[in-house]
C-alpha cells in the first residue's frame, strides 16, 4: 500500500515537471487556455442516497467519478404497509433508499453539488402534507413515484394538482404489473394537466419506445426497433412529457439498436434528461450504468449540441437550475 502511494507520488512529480518544462516553451496564451479549460458540466436527475446501503462517501465518490456537477436526489416515502407498497415490498423504493429528511439534509449540507426531490406513498394519510412540506423547503420535483397505483386514481390526481400549484415536474417509475398501472392510458393525464411536466422512467417506459413491443410482461426486450411506440408518441405529441435515460432499462433501450437511438436522440433532443440511477460504488466502466449511459450519449449524439442538451441543458432548463 505504501509502495503504491510512493510510486504514484513519484509519477505525479515527474509528470508535473514534464508539463512545466513543456509549458515553458509554449506561448503563454496556449498554456493559460489549457489550464483554464474545464470539463463540460453534467446534471444527474436521478440518484438515491443510501442506495442498497451505499454510504454517503461512496455516493459522493461515485458521482465525482462519473463527472457529475449537479445531482438530484430522489427519496423514498416513509415506510407504509399498504396496497400501493405491496404490503411493504416497495418501501425504500424497493432498494433501501433513504427518505425525504435524509435527502434534504444531505443536499442542504452539500448544496453546491446536490439538490433534492420529495416522495410520498400516494394513499398514505399524510402524503400531501409530506410533499408540500418539502416543496416549501425547495424540492425540485415529486418522485420518483414507484407505487402500485393507477395513474388516474384520486390519490394521484391530488399529487398532480400539487405539482401544478408548485410548478414542479413529476417523475414516474413505469413497470408493468408492479408500479403505475395503465401506461397506455396515461395520455389522458398528460392532456388533463398540460401545465405539469411529467418524466417517464423504468422498464415499461423504455420498452415502449418500440412500435413492435406488444408483450408488456417483457421488461428488457432485445433487438431492432421501429419508431412509433407509445413512449415515442408521448414524447412527440405532448410538450409536457420528458424521458429519464437512467438505469439498466434505459441502458438496454439505448444500446439494443444504435441506429434507432441516433434518430431517437435527434427526434427528442429537447425532451431527454440524463439520469444514472445506479447503486454501484465505482462510477466508471461496465460496472456503472450511469457511466455507460454517458458514453452512449456521447457516442450516438449526432452533434455536440444534442449531447449537451441531454447531459446538461435540458435538465438545467426544466429544473430552473
Amino acid at each position: 500500500m505504501e509502495k503504491i502511494k510512493y510510486d504514484n507520488s513519484r509519477r505525479s512529480f515527474i509528470t508535473q515537471a514534464g508539463l512545466l518544462a513543456l509549458g515553458s516553451g509554449m506561448p503563454q496564451c496556449l498554456v493559460a487556455e489549457g489550464a483554464s479549460k474545464k470539463p463540460d458540466p453534467i446534471i444527474d436527475i436521478h440518484q438515491h442516497i443510501h442506495y442498497h446501503a451505499r454510504t454517503d462517501e461512496q455516493m459522493i465518490a461515485h458521482q465525482l467519478a462519473m463527472g457529475i456537477t449537479t445531482t438530484i436526489l430522489l427519496p423514498a416515502g416513509r415506510p407504509v404497509n399498504s396496497a400501493s407498497t405491496h404490503q411493504g415490498v416497495s418501501n425504500g423504493l424497493q432498494a433501501q433508499v433513504g427518505g425525504n429528511a435524509e435527502s434534504y439534509l444531505f443536499a442542504k449540507e452539500h448544496r453546491k453539488q446536490y439538490r433534492f426531490g420529495v416522495c410520498a406513498v400516494p394513499d398514505a394519510s399524510d402524503a400531501l402534507y409530506e410533499i408540500e412540506k418539502y416543496l416549501k423547503l425547495g424540492a425540485l420535483l415529486i418522485g420518483e413515484l414507484k407505487f402500485g397505483v393507477a395513474p388516474d386514481s384520486a390519490e394521484m390526481h391530488k399529487i398532480y394538482q400539487m405539482a401544478q400549484h408548485y410548478d414542479v415536474p413529476v417523475l414516474m417509475h413505469w413497470q408493468h404489473g408492479m408500479y403505475n398501472y395503465g401506461f397506455d392510458r396515461f395520455y389522458k393525464i398528460l392532456e388533463q394537466y398540460p401545465r405539469v411536466n411529467f418524466i417517464g422512467h423504468a422498464q415499461t417506459w423504455w420498452a415502449n419506445i418500440d412500435k413492435n413491443h406488444s408483450d408488456q410482461s417483457v421488461l428488457y426486450p432485445k433487438g431492432a426497433m421501429v419508431p412509433g411506440g407509445i413512449t415515442d408518441r408521448y414524447l412527440s405529441d405532448y410538450p409536457n412529457m420528458y424521458g429519464d435515460l437512467s438505469a439498466g432499462s434505459g441502458l438496454n433501450a439505448l444500446t439494443r439498436d444504435e441506429d434507432f437511438t441516433r434518430a431517437f436522440f435527434e427526434r427528442h433532443q429537447g425532451k431527454l434528461l440524463f439520469g444514472s440511477d445506479c447503486a454501484d460504488v465505482v462510477g466508471r466502466g461496465r460496472e456503472c450504468d450511469g457511466a455507460q449511459i454517458i458514453a452512449v450519449v456521447r457516442r450516438l449524439s449526432a452533434s455536440g449540441n444534442i449531447e449537451r442538451k441531454l447531459l446538461y441543458e435540458n435538465a438545467k432548463k426544466l429544473f430552473k437550475l
